[in-house]
Formats: C-alpha cells, sequence, structure tokens
C-alpha cells in the first residue's frame, strides 16, 4: 500500500511538473511579456483612465454648479527617463515551484546609474543603432540592463520577430528597459557644432577676401592680378564718376590722328624729297666748314683727306656729316631690327640722304 502510495505521488508531482513547465513555456509564447505589449496596455489603461477624470469633472460640474478654474495641461519633460517595465511580471506556476528561476528584481535608480555609466563608457550612444545602423538622431532611445542600446522602434519589431524578450547583442533574456535620450542630446550637439564650424568658415572666408583686398600677396604673379585689379577698378571708379562725352571724346582722337597723318605725310616728304647736285654741293661746302677729318664710327682719318696706302669710301649725308661707307653700312646693318624704313645719323639721331664722295 505505501509503494502504491508513493508511486501514485511521483505520478501526481510528474504531472504538476509538467504542466508548470507547459504553462511556462505557454506563457513565454505569448507577446504579454513583451515590452511593447505592456507599453501598449499601459497607452490603453492611460487613454481609460484619462476618459474616466473626464467624466467625473463633468460630473462635478454638473452637481455644485460651481466655476472650476481651467488650469493647463501639465507639460512633461521631454528629457525625462522613465522605465518601460517598472514592475516585474507575474510569476508562472514553474517559478513559483522553483523549478524555473524567477524573473530579475526591478533595477534601482543607482542600479540603473551604473548601466547608464558603462553604456557611456563604451560610446553606444555615439555609434548606429545595431539593429537598422542608422544613427539615433531624434529618434526614441532605449537602455537594457545589459547596457546595450537601441531603437525603441527597432527593439519592439526585433522582439515581435522573435516573439521573445531576448538582447538582440548578447542574447540576454527578460531584460528591463529605460528610455534615455543620450543620442538625442549628442546629435544636438553634432548639429551645433556644424553649425558653428559652418558660421566660423563664413567668417573666416569673408575676413580672408577682405584682407586680399587689402594686403597685397607676396608671390610675384599673384602681386601683379593684385595691382591689375586694383588699377582697374580705379579706372572704372573714375569713369563712374565723370560724365564722358562720346562724341567730343571721338573727336579728339579724329584730331590726333589727323595731327599723326599731317606728321607722317611731312616726314615722306622730306625723307622721299630727292636732293640736287646744287643742294648736294652746298652740303659738302657746310661739311668742309665742320673741318671733319676722322670718321665718327672708327675714329680713324677720312680717305678724303690726304692720300692714304688703302683709301677708302667716304660718304656724306645730307645732315653734312661724313663717314667711311663701310663703317655705315655695318651701321646700317647692325639697325636692321628697327622697324623704321629710315636710318638716323648717328650724331644728330635726323633722317639722311647720303652720297658718297670721289677719293
Amino acid at each position: 500500500m505505501l509503494k502504491n502510495k508513493d508511486h501514485a505521488s511521483k505520478k501526481e508531482n510528474l504531472a504538476v511538473t509538467a504542466v508548470a513547465l507547459q504553462d511556462h513555456i505557454l506563457h513565454d509564447l505569448q507577446l504579454g511579456t513583451l515590452s511593447i505589449a505592456e507599453h501598449s496596455k499601459t497607452k490603453v489603461e492611460k487613454k481609460e483612465n484619462r476618459s474616466k477624470s473626464l467624466k467625473r469633472d463633468a460630473k462635478a460640474v454638473i452637481d455644485t454648479g460651481l466655476k472650476k478654474t481651467t488650469r493647463g495641461p501639465k507639460v512633461e519633460d521631454p528629457e525625462k527617463e522613465y522605465v518601460l517595465d517598472p514592475t516585474p511580471p507575474s510569476l508562472t506556476l514553474a517559478q513559483k515551484l522553483g523549478l524555473i528561476a524567477p524573473p530579475p528584481l526591478p533595477l534601482s535608480p543607482d542600479e540603473w546609474e551604473s548601466v547608464k555609466q558603462r553604456s557611456i563608457l563604451h560610446g553606444d550612444s555615439m555609434q548606429p543603432c545595431p539593429i537598422c545602423k542608422e544613427e539615433f538622431e531624434l529618434h526614441p532611445q532605449v537602455l537594457l540592463s545589459c547596457s546595450h542600446v537601441f531603437h525603441r522602434a527597432c527593439l519592439q519589431a526585433f522582439e515581435r520577430f522573435t516573439n521573445k524578450k531576448s538582447c538582440p547583442l548578447c542574447r540576454k533574456t527578460q531584460y528591463q528597459t529605460r528610455v534615455i535620450h543620450d543620442g538625442a542630446r549628442l546629435f544636438r550637439v553634432k548639429c551645433a557644432t556644424r553649425i558653428q564650424a559652418c558660421w566660423r568658415g563664413y567668417i573666416v572666408r569673408k575676413w580672408y577676401r577682405n584682407l586680399r583686398k587689402a594686403v597685397p600677396p607676396t608671390d610675384a604673379k599673384l602681386r601683379r592680378k593684385f595691382f591689375e585689379e586694383k588699377f582697374v577698378e580705379i579706372s572704372l571708379r573714375i569713369l563712374r564718376s565723370y560724365d564722358t562725352n562720346i562724341e567730343e571724346l571721338f573727336s579728339e582722337i579724329d584730331h590726333c590722328l589727323a595731327v599723326n597723318r599731317s606728321i607722317l605725310q611731312q616726314l615722306d616728304r622730306k625723307c622721299g624729297h630727292e636732293i640736287t647736285d646744287k643742294e648736294w654741293e652746298e652740303i659738302q661746302v657746310q661739311a668742309a666748314r665742320h673741318e671733319i677729318s676722322e670718321c665718327p664710327i672708327c675714329l680713324t682719318p677720312l680717305s678724303a683727306q690726304g692720300p692714304r696706302p688703302h683709301p677708302r669710301a667716304t660718304v656724306l649725308l645730307s645732315c653734312a656729316h661724313l663717314f667711311h661707307h663701310a663703317c655705315l653700312l655695318a651701321l646700317e646693318e647692325f639697325s636692321l631690327g628697327d622697324s623704321s624704313p629710315f636710318h638716323a645719323c648717328p650724331l644728330c639721331r635726323s633722317y639722311y640722304q647720303k652720297k658718297i664722295l670721289e677719293c
């Protein structure tokens, strides 16, 4: 009889254990333990409580007839951090019997602070979300009790997909979730830094442009360009400051061209006039009065002055100057680079005609 009773009690214990484990497995497979479901429950409860409070307020106004002072809605702090699951889930039968370890107790504020400091030390909020690989920016952000940080929407989608609470990185189950705003603060600091950098860059570029306009550069090419731009700017400023009469300017240009044409015509008449023999005699008499005995080019005696063993031809210019013919030809060849069709006398710099004198 005792054996049968022991056997029956063992069977009952096995049955209770099996039922407890099955209940625990079914409880884990349901979405009731997920943070998103709990959050949605709290939302529904908040809406119901709000509607009940509004009904109570309406009844109070009708019953009393007193004027109720209207107060504005309480503005919640957007930077406030809060826990999504402040109360632990109810224990299953297996956990009550000690077959499964119970869920951890809610973390205290000090424990949450240590978890957050560990996350800050790892720089999780400065890196992209491990699930979507995007920056946190201003999107809602959650911190798990294992110190890992995710987008709130990404974590909720991961819980729906896996149908259980398990950290996507360390696979810790039954974690606790806290809403934080470290990523949003870092993103604001980054945006402010970028705005300040853009503004400082604009100020520096503006200062540099003003400096380039005022101080000439040291490089030769840039210095030349700098002064050319300055000259053009000053010229345009002068032209804008005066009223230019176009007709008067064109008439002055025509007058200058007419004067230049008359000078060129006089030069052509002077150089193109053929000197007669009588005029050459007068020029030769004038040259004899100068008593020129040496060639001004080679500084040797002229062949026309006394007998020489090898006489050299002497040339007389229309300006009454005498030279060796060979020296004058050499000088003319030397000055072939000059663009003028006429040659100038080496002494008086006047255009000449020449005549070779007999030895």
